[in-house]
């Protein structure tokens, strides 16, 4: 289950007690995906999809279109065409 952090300013999901978290910022209606990270034990696991499969979900039903400056972001929803349409 991804959560977002409104103090640290991002998402995370917790697996086995490691983080894969997305720093994001919130401009309006837009969210901008700075930087996404999964712990070195998470790496390989699908964690880092699941957790931008959470943001993605968390964006549509609040209405916000994504920006994602971070690579593994964009390549993410590039890969994920049921997501294209949260796109700026």
């Amino acid at each position: 289950m991804v959560r977002d952090n409104t103090d640290r300013h991002r998402f995370e999901l917790e697996r086995d007690g490691y983080l894969a978290f997305a720093n994001y910022e919130r401009r309006g209606s837009d969210l901008v995906i700075r930087h996404v990270e999964a712990a070195i034990p998470l790496r390989g696991t699908g964690a880092a999809g699941e957790l931008m499969r959470g943001v993605a979900e968390i964006a549509r039903s609040e209405g916000l279109t994504i920006t994602p400056l971070c690579g593994y972001a964009r390549a993410w929803i590039r890969r994920h065409k049921e997501y294209s349409d949260l796109l700026d």
